[in-house]
């Protein structure tokens, strides 16, 4: 009988897994991209610290980094509230799906690439998340919820952004990325009693992975001046800033109660991250958004409750909930517009934008 080799991979792939594979406005996305074009890059305008930025990656300084110690403490997923339970894995797999879904364009810029320097910065770039991917779904399989990456790859559609946009969306999603950990483990630094989990003991190496592929993407920014200096790239960049900074918020206040045992104020953290980052990309950014503007976090708010809404109408479902999805999606659009109409700040980019970990 064979029958039974029909089931085998369907049992595989469990709720989580599943949840990883979804693909909404908020959920982490996997990309394609040309290639051929980014085969092309000449990095001889920053080869010095290009070269620099190569030797550190190449000398692998978290090689040993993301193994379990003493110090990982055991959870007690049983006894969890559910509802921490439930935004603890969803942060979780939020976390896994962005960290995996940069492994597999780095992998796949690795294999098809001929440029020697493109591709060692890739292959180093997509061992890096791979190891990211790796250490948190260790963490989720002790609660028996482990992502079947494997299908992950194959069922999760892929967006086709042109390489610049990957420059754009990739750069701030690692520089944000590092300004995430590294304020969450801070914080919990000074205030252990609040560590719900023991991955956050990771954090403080692990976001300076994040911080050294932002540095590779602002170098790779600046061999050509037209991706950030243009008038129609800048429009694009601030399209960008608005778009990360605006998911995150919408995503960070759909988990409350993941946050209050943090002992974390949601605003209060989102505006630091807003900060962090702000500082870090005027490396490669001729402009940032302006978030002490008081237009910008009553903005937020209307983006935060029209994507709420739109979530309730696609649980609804029929035709009541099909016409709540598009009321929900005109708000969310002029609540999106609304934020990229605020005037934005300029800034002088450096001649040499490298920069170390400093937070």
């Amino acid at each position: 009988m064979n029958a039974h080799t029909e089931t085998k991979p369907a049992a595989a792939v469990n709720e989580t897994t599943q949840k990883a594979s979804e693909t909404t406005l908020l959920d982490p996305r996997f990309y394609t991209t040309d290639f051929d074009e980014l085969d092309r890059i000449d990095v001889t305008p920053v080869r010095e610290e290009w070269d620099k930025l190569i030797a550190e990656m190449r000398s692998d300084p978290n090689k040993t980094h993301f193994k379990k110690t003493e110090d990982w403490d055991p959870v007690d997923w049983e006894n969890m509230d559910p509802e921490l339970k439930k935004e603890l894995t969803d942060f979780l797999v939020s976390s896994l799906t962005a960290e995996f879904s940069g492994c597999v364009l780095y992998k796949e810029m690795k294999r098809r690439g001929n440029n020697p320097d493109i591709c060692e910065l890739f292959n180093y770039m997509a061992r890096d998340e791979a190891r990211h991917a790796g250490f948190i779904n260790d963490a989720l399989r002790e609660a028996n919820i482990g992502v079947n990456l494997g299908f992950l790859t194959k069922a999760k559609k892929y967006t086709y952004f042109r390489p610049k946009f990957i420059y754009y969306a990739t750069y701030l999603s690692e520089k944000i990325g590092y300004a995430r950990y590294i304020t969450i483990y801070r914080h919990l630094e000074k205030h252990p009693e609040h560590r719900i989990h023991p991955i956050f003991k990771w954090f403080e190496q692990w976001c300076n992975d994040e911080f050294r592929h932002g540095e590779a993407f602002a170098l790779l920014m600046k061999t050509d001046p037209k991706l950030t200096e243009s008038f129609v790239n800048k429009l694009w960049i601030r399209f960008f800033l608005v778009a990360v900074f605006s998911v995150m918020y919408v995503r960070d206040h759909a988990r409350p109660a993941f946050h209050e045992a943090l002992g974390i104020d949601i605003d209060e953290y989102d505006h630091e991250v807003f900060r962090k980052t702000s500082v870090i990309a005027r490396q490669v950014f001729p402009i940032e958004v302006d978030i002490d503007n008081p237009r910008w976090q009553r903005g937020l708010e209307r983006l935060r409750a029209a994507m709420t809404d739109m979530d309730s109408a696609r649980r609804k479902g029929g035709v009541g909930g099909f016409f709540g999805r598009m009321t929900a999606g005109a708000r969310s659009g002029a609540a999106f517009m609304s934020l990229y109409m605020i005037p934005v700040k300029r800034n002088a980019v450096p001649e040499n934008p490298r920069l170390v970990p400093a937070y």
